[in-house]
């Protein structure tokens, strides 16, 4: 394969996912590194302001890094990350999602909150997004981390009175995923899932790379350390001959109990906000109050999954019912009950839309009107 084009930056969340999942294909890369002139350029291309952007060598872009795996998944020969069973796609798919979105805040708030690790990173943004801004360095930093900190904790839900309650779900994650990663290499199984990457640029790029987290990482649960530095390292020859997951692993029933007891009631408050026209969702997690902007990408990602598993055969479908309930409990019959309910006609409207993917430039106009909506909470994706 001709080498493809990663716009993004060396600190990015998503941008890691994406990296690690091309290095574990055997893709051949270039990372081109973002700064504020090039970020506009790639939005007016694609018609969506974030990192990374994707550029492949016949002059098409690709955009989100669910969507990218998706395409080079269907397209590209070679070793494949899917699970062939439909219950267990639908289970990484469904971890592939917790772990891009709901580990956003966490990762945030270690990052920004926190006086070692905002000096570090705003020092390395400083230095690479904004190297084009033609202002001293030390205005350069205190710039993107006042900007950072307003989007992304003031914006986001991040309070003295949260602050602990999003720390908890940084620690209930590393227990789980110690636990799951105890007895095999990957999350699933013997090779690697879109659940592995889906965590892997939260855990990657910002709680094994930022001083805070890390140490807690390093203390508390060694097993996802070594995981962080596996699928990093890892090439197709490492994982072609090892078997897909027959069956779901065990060790999984704690990640998946805290996906239907934290993740789901807040998309499903999402998406209720969504379709009542609102521009904040408030929901109650691990007894606090949360109150957020509306985020449509995520009202596209739950309608995803809901049309996934409604579209499967029914044993498989049954199945899946049988482990959320079996591991979440109360929480677990909400999730089903979630992913049964009728959508309301905003949210049809907007899953039935086109997510963002593959553009050229003649599309950026048209479809950049749409995907300009995704995220509006993400808009650097670091």
């Amino acid at each position: 394969m001709t080498q493809l084009r990663v716009h993004g930056l060396d600190v990015s969340y998503f941008t890691g996912k994406l990296e690690a999942y091309l290095r574990a294909k055997g893709f051949p890369y270039e990372l081109v590194e973002m700064d504020t002139r090039s970020f506009k350029r790639c939005a007016s291309i694609t018609g969506v302001a974030q990192m990374p952007q994707l550029e492949l060598p016949d002059g098409r872009w690709l955009t989100d890094s669910t969507q990218i795996i998706a395409h080079f998944e269907r397209a590209a020969p070679g070793v494949q990350i899917y699970p062939d069973d439909q219950a267990l796609r639908f289970i990484a798919d469904l971890l592939e999602d917790f772990g891009d979105e709901w580990l956003w805040r966490p990762a945030m708030y270690y990052r920004w909150s926190f006086e070692p690790d905002a000096s570090l990173v705003s020092d390395r943004l400083a230095r690479s997004m904004l190297r084009d801004v033609p202002l001293p360095a030390l205005l350069r930093r205190w710039l993107i981390r006042s900007r950072q900190r307003r989007r992304f904790l003031q914006g986001d839900g991040v309070t003295r009175a949260s602050a602990s309650a999003i720390e908890a779900i940084y620690v209930d994650v590393l227990d789980a995923m110690q636990t799951a990663l105890s007895s095999r290499p990957f999350l699933m199984g013997e090779r690697p899932t879109q659940a592995d990457f889906g965590f892997f640029g939260s855990m990657f790029r910002h709680f094994a790379s930022d001083p805070t987290p890390a140490v807690v990482m390093q203390e508390r649960s060694p097993q996802v350390l070594e995981w962080v530095h596996r699928l990093w390292n890892l090439t197709p020859d490492q994982f072609v001959d090892q078997s897909m997951p027959a069956t779901l692993a065990g060790g999984l029933d704690r990640l998946l109990c805290l996906v239907c007891e934290d993740y789901l009631p807040y998309l499903d408050a999402n998406e209720k906000a969504f379709e009542a026209g609102a521009r904040q969702v408030s929901w109650q997690s691990r007894n606090i109050e949360f109150s957020t902007a509306v985020n449509p990408y995520r009202v596209w990602c739950l309608q995803q999954l809901r049309s996934q598993l409604k579209s499967m055969d029914g044993a498989a479908r049954a199945q899946v019912e049988v482990w959320l309930t079996s591991f979440g409990g109360a929480s677990g019959r909400m999730a089903v009950s979630l992913f049964r309910q009728a959508v309301g006609p905003m949210a049809l409207a907007l899953a039935q839309s086109v997510p963002r993917g593959t553009t050229t430039r003649s599309q950026a106009g048209t479809d950049g009107v749409l995907n300009s909506h995704w995220r509006p909470n993400h808009p650097f994706h670091h």
